[in-house]
């Protein structure tokens, strides 16, 4: 069995921690690792994360493809690195601000980073990610608790588990929205065509005065999502 020692280390990983120098053999070209993650990041904003490709991406660099393999070995590394360097950074939270209100701007920030880059949720996951700017937001996360009686390896749960919601929630949003020639309209199309006699507690809620305020919908029910789940945590606590 090999040990940790003798494990391999995959591309993606070694060039997000500086383990690797891209680009380094061969004649030296006017090509950056990070010029060509900033180009990834601008076709996958206006096109969509579908639209990524090895080829795209260099046209938009005005380089061949091959010119982009002396740095990133595969779509698969390019993809990887993109996951770590979409997130950017963690936020700053003061160091003693209590750790409900910590947590609830750590998944605000998460929540408005994935929302800069929507299509960073297209990318399917294949394993844990582990690169430096995920790693700070989970040492973040875990900071929030550190002044707790939490149990360290439970801590690693719910700070997980509070970024599985932030992705779970805004996936899923973005899988509910309904094209009906605009979001406003979504009440109205809906009370046309359900029965108020089978449906009259839909009837009624869809009827509510609050929804005819301007309000950004994702982002209230977001947070009220938010705000019951960090219910849950301080009732966890509390029993500990």
């Amino acid at each position: 069995m090999a040990t940790s020692e003798e494990a391999a280390i995959p591309k993606a990983i070694a060039l997000l921690w500086g383990l690797d120098v891209p680009g380094g053999r061969g004649p030296k070209r006017g090509l950056t690792l990070d010029q060509i993650l900033d180009a990834a990041v601008e076709v996958a904003d206006a096109e969509g994360y579908q639209a990524l490709s090895m080829n795209r991406v260099a046209t938009q660099l005005g380089f061949t493809a091959m010119s982009l393999y002396r740095y990133v070995d595969s779509k698969q590394t390019l993809v990887d690195l993109l996951l770590d360097r979409v997130v950017g950074t963690p936020p700053t939270i003061a160091p003693d601000t209590p750790w409900r209100e910590a947590l609830w701007q750590w998944a605000m920030a998460e929540y408005a980073a994935i929302e800069r880059h929507p299509w960073w949720l297209d990318i399917p996951l294949i394993g844990p990610p582990m690169g430096p700017n995920n790693m700070q937001w989970l040492e973040t996360g875990l900071r929030a608790l550190a002044a707790t009686e939490i149990p360290v390896p439970v801590r690693m749960q719910l700070v997980m588990n509070l970024s599985f919601f932030v992705m779970g929630r805004m996936r899923l949003a973005r899988g509910l929205t309904v094209d009906t020639g605009g979001e406003d309209d979504y009440a109205e199309v809906m009370q046309r065509l359900i029965d108020p006699r089978r449906y009259p507690n839909v009837v009624a809620a869809l009827s509510s005065d609050s929804l005819d305020d301007d309000i950004d919908w994702n982002r209230a029910d977001f947070e009220f999502g938010l705000a019951r789940l960090l219910d849950g945590y301080e009732s966890f606590v509390r029993g500990l």
